[in-house]
């Protein structure tokens, strides 16, 4: 079932897509060769819990972290650790999600630590650019289908793949709601998408094939050949006129929220 949020809702959802973004900001500052993932997510639990904020993966079905952080042939779920130590030239995907006042906010972005290779370059801006179209494809009447048909076309016109074992999701008082969102498909189809409704777009984009294998963890997913992947995602409001990235001025947000 599809939950469609009142405009009170909704903005309890932005000031929990503002906490991801300072999350956001905050790792950004701290990539560096040599830091652990585990320093980024020790950081960014502060964050969310110095702004009033509880982490929304912490605890999820289990998962031990604040942040899913995802390096280089990694696509989604890697888990932070102590061991993990970032590398010149590294990618790594930082998804973070975030309940405020009992809603939910969630976003993913990729870095490059230092200078990065030509090859991940292009694929961080294309996967970026493919939630631009993604989100451009948010209207009332639209339908669920051509999110996903906006991603593929972009991506593949590009020469990247899409990732097809994972998929974007509603989001509201849970982390995931209806409907479900894939990153590829036909136009025209699926759910008509109405104000009220509020969606974590999130494509996954990987270098080599679309192949997934997943580490004895039971969370880290991987590409099954190895190649480089990123995976970008906003939660994103249909309005009246279109649609309403949430989150996006951090600084909106004081310390002592």
């Amino acid at each position: 079932m599809i939950i469609r949020k009142t405009p009170a809702e909704i903005e309890l959802m932005n000031r929990a897509n503002e906490i991801v973004h300072l999350v956001h900001d905050e790792m950004r500052a701290m990539l560096a060769p040599g830091v652990s993932t585990l320093d980024l997510d020790r950081r960014a639990e502060e964050v969310v819990r110095d702004h009033g904020g509880i982490p929304a993966f912490l605890g999820y079905n289990g998962f031990p972290a604040t942040l899913c952080t995802s390096i280089n042939d990694v696509i989604v779920h890697g888990i932070p650790s102590a061991e993990q130590k970032l590398e010149e030239g590294d990618i790594i995907g930082i998804d973070c999600g975030v309940f405020f006042k009992g809603y939910c906010g969630d976003s993913a972005v990729t870095l490059g630590v230092g200078e990065i290779s030509e090859e991940a370059r292009h694929l961080l801006d294309v996967t970026e650019a493919s939630l631009d179209r993604a989100i451009e494809a948010v209207r009332p009447g639209s339908h669920v289908s051509d999110i996903g048909h906006a991603v593929q076309t972009w991506v593949e016109a590009h020469g990247l793949t899409i990732v097809r074992d994972f998929v974007g999701h509603g989001i509201g008082s849970a982390m995931h709601e209806d409907p479900q969102i894939p990153n590829f498909g036909e136009p025209g189809r699926r759910e008509k998408l109405k104000p009220g409704m509020v969606l974590a777009i999130e494509p996954m984009v990987n270098v080599g094939s679309a192949g997934v294998k997943v580490d004895a963890d039971g969370w880290t997913a991987r590409t099954a050949d190895g190649s480089l992947s990123a995976h970008f995602e906003y939660s994103v409001a249909v309005t009246e006129r279109g649609s309403r990235v949430l989150g996006t001025v951090p600084e909106r947000l004081s310390a002592t929220a």
